[in-house]
């Protein structure tokens, strides 16, 4: 039989590992730094660098590393599997380089404009719509890339990895498009198309799934290729392969609403989001279990060879992710878990042991391929397996820990039944966790160093080889399947069709969410004393967003009693039907703000704001003098109007008009009340106004209704 010979091209791989490592230091050194922000205020520099302060900071450092690190880690491995898998050449160099490039100028545009405070205020989906676009667009680039390069193979069956790549990049589309619905009010501006309930449900059916078909699906792909290749054994079972490919996207699709348990989400949509994370359990064990059986018989080399072992302790921590994933969405243990550092170590278990020692084994097996030598130093890459496993345990516990003291501290009452601790003191007490954290932070990242010192001496010792000669046979068209085939190896021989049915199985679950909340109105019910926000407000509540106020500031009461005594009145759906985007939050290190509006007087939130700890002593939140320089954006008052109209918020026809008198007005009172009661003189057309006005409206509506 002749055999075609052929190069795989290893300059985009190589391109796309030197990027995700670099990325990978720069996202997790912002991490540390946003770490140490928390735990001593005073580095927030706000006076100095307003831009850098934690607001603004911490959604670069999960889109760094999600995007930047996770992402490029992505492409690295399948741009050097899927050739070698499917025996030809990437389609297209030219559609690689600019799907490399343009993935890069898009990290770069991202990090630069978040800095600046261009966000949609929705996580992990903070980038404004220009990038959004340009995401869609590289995606694009990157599918046709893919999707050419199978079906131009020489071979002719598609290997469990590939499955998880396709499905992978037809979900994150539609995440993506779904998600980024917004309308633009300028050029760096825009407003979800959603609101509410309904925003929040669609950012969590994404932020959930962005995190199971980004950070999770492709690295299974990448699992199924590089843990066989360094341990030179075959997958532990091909029918185990299968079961956990399509019951794992079939489930993970329907689990975003355990992110909403015990707020305003209709209880039938936290009840399924519920019953479909604890299902996940299965197949999600079934692909650890998978990955560790293919180890059988080689625990001899696991012991020597450190590859293999940043690749157990991964699989070891997407199981245990993905075992306390489900656990989190039960509701007594979700009540504890939610708005607490819990979340935040169960993310980084899976950010730092399933993705950051993934790709680290990976990154050791393949830069020495890459470049025909061997790893410089095992020692090194032996004492970077412990340094970061040390990392993340130093990371974790404190997380954990803070997250039960806090807890119990929240809802503790004294025999009188008055709550025995306030918020500030609950803070008070998590700092030395904080502070904890951040030093385990910095170690993980100090063996990321090593690694990296490790590869450059590697890739100096060796000589890159740009071209991998290969030969294989041709794909003929005549094939007769074997008469003990089983039916997936018909899917598997036709990458359109298991294209369309991963679309098709991802899709119901996310129909079946979403349309009925959209479509059924009593989902969200309506109260007649809930009124748009005034202009002033508007501008207020998009500066809160620009600085970052959700990240440490939740806007959601869940009906319990130590939350209701503590802020105010449980949350309803009905009270967020202008909120474009909500601002339900995630993660509670300040108080809740659902009911803050009459709370205080404008005085006492002009002073917080100027220097939180002379309201609040003890307070970890950093200070905005920049706000008492800043003029409010009257110019676009007229736009943002509009926009809101069209997104059915009631305002008057051509109320844009007058739109900014009512503005002038209502800023004109709250600096006159500064400056009569109490001796503040501050011009009424500084942003801190605006502020004002929306720290005071926050809440107010339900608290009227409940007058009548």
């Amino acid at each position: 039989m002749n055999l075609d010979k052929f190069y795989y091209d290893n300059k985009l791989p190589k391109f796309f590992a030197i990027a995700c490592i670099f990325w990978g230091a720069v996202g997790m050194l912002l991490g540390v730094i946003a770490a140490f922000q928390l735990a001593f205020p005073v580095l927030n520099f706000s006076e100095y660098f307003p831009n850098l302060a934690f607001g603004r900071l911490r959604p670069v450092h999960t889109n760094a590393v999600i995007f930047a690190f996770v992402g490029n880690g992505i492409f690295t491995g399948i741009y050097y599997a899927i050739p070698r898998l499917l025996k030809t050449p990437m389609w297209s160099n030219k559609l690689g380089n600019i799907h490399f490039w343009g993935w890069q100028f898009i990290i770069v545009c991202a990090a630069v404009s978040l800095l600046m405070g261009f966000t949609t205020g929705k996580e992990y989906a903070e980038l404004e719509w220009p990038i959004d676009i340009l995401i869609t667009l590289v995606w694009v680039v990157f599918g046709i890339n893919m999707f050419a390069t199978i079906i131009t193979r020489r071979e002719r069956h598609l290997y469990v990895a590939i499955w998880f790549f396709i499905a992978s990049w037809v979900t994150v589309a539609l995440l993506h498009i779904v998600n980024s619905f917004e309308i633009p009010v300028s050029f760096m501006k825009s407003y979800s198309w959603y609101a509410g309930v309904q925003d929040a449900l669609v950012q969590w059916w994404y932020g959930h799934n962005a995190v199971a078909f980004f950070l999770t699906t492709p690295y299974l792909g990448l699992m199924y290729y590089f843990l066989p290749k360094a341990a030179n054994r075959p997958v532990y079972s091909y029918r185990l392969s299968i079961v956990h490919f399509w019951s794992l996207i079939f489930l993970y699709i329907w689990a975003g609403p355990h992110h909403l348990l015990y707020t305003a989400l209709p209880e039938w949509a936290q009840s399924l989001g519920t019953a479909f994370s604890i299902m996940l359990i299965l197949p999600s064990w079934g692909g650890m279990l998978n990955g560790l059986f293919t180890l059988r018989g080689a625990w001899d080399k696991v012991r020597e060879d450190p590859v293999l072992k940043f690749f157990v302790v991964a699989v070891t921590c997407y199981g245990m992710s993905t075992f306390e994933g489900p656990m989190l969405s039960l509701k007594n243990v979700n009540a504890i878990s939610h708005y607490s550092d819990w979340t935040v170590a169960h993310v980084h278990i899976g950010a730092l042991g399933w993705n950051g020692f993934l790709t680290f084994g990976m990154m050791y097996w393949l830069i020495p391929k890459l470049f025909n030598t061997k790893l410089y130093s095992t020692k090194l890459a032996a004492t970077h397996f412990w340094i970061g496993t040390l990392g993340i345990l130093l990371y974790a516990i404190p997380m954990y820990w803070s997250a039960f003291r806090s807890y119990f501290m929240m809802k503790a009452f004294t025999p009188e039944g008055q709550l025995q601790y306030q918020f500030i003191d609950v803070v008070q007490t998590v700092i030395p966790f904080y502070i904890m954290r951040a030093i385990g932070g910095t170690i993980f990242l100090i063996g990321v160093f090593i690694m990296i010192y490790n590869l450059v001496k590697t890739a100096k010792k060796g000589s890159f080889v740009a071209k991998e000669e290969a030969e294989a046979a041709p794909l003929t068209k005549e094939y007769r399947a074997p008469s003990n085939s089983i039916w997936h190896s018909f899917i598997e021989r036709k990458p359109i069709l298991l294209l369309v049915l991963s679309l098709v199985v991802v899709g119901i679950g996310g129909l079946v969410e979403l349309v009925p909340t959209f479509l059924v109105k009593e989902n969200i019910p309506s109260i007649a004393s809930v009124k748009p926000y005034t202009p002033l407000e508007l501008q207020g509540r998009d500066i809160y967003i620009r600085e970052g106020c959700y990240n440490c500031h939740s806007q959601m009461i869940r009906p319990f009693r130590y939350e209701v005594t503590r802020y105010g009145e449980y949350s309803k759906a009905g009270e967020f039907v202008y909120d474009h985007p909500f601002q339900w939050g995630s993660k509670r290190t300040g108080p809740d703000l659902a009911r803050i509006g009459g709370k205080y007087g404008d005085a006492w939130h002009f002073n917080h704001m100027l220097e939180p700890t002379s309201m609040a002593p003890g307070s970890i939140m950093p200070s905005y003098p920049s706000l008492y320089e800043n003029e409010i954006d009257r110019g676009s008052t007229n736009s943002k109007i509009h926009a809101m109209r069209k997104m059915g918020v009631p305002y008057e026809s051509g109320y844009e008009s007058i739109a900014n008198d009512d503005l002038d007005k209502q800023a004109k009172g709250i600096a006159d009340r500064l400056a009569k009661d109490n001796n503040i003189k501050v011009s009424s057309n500084k942003e801190i106004i605006a502020i004002i006005a929306y720290l005071q409206r926050i809440g107010t509506d339900i608290k009227l209704e409940s007058k009548k």
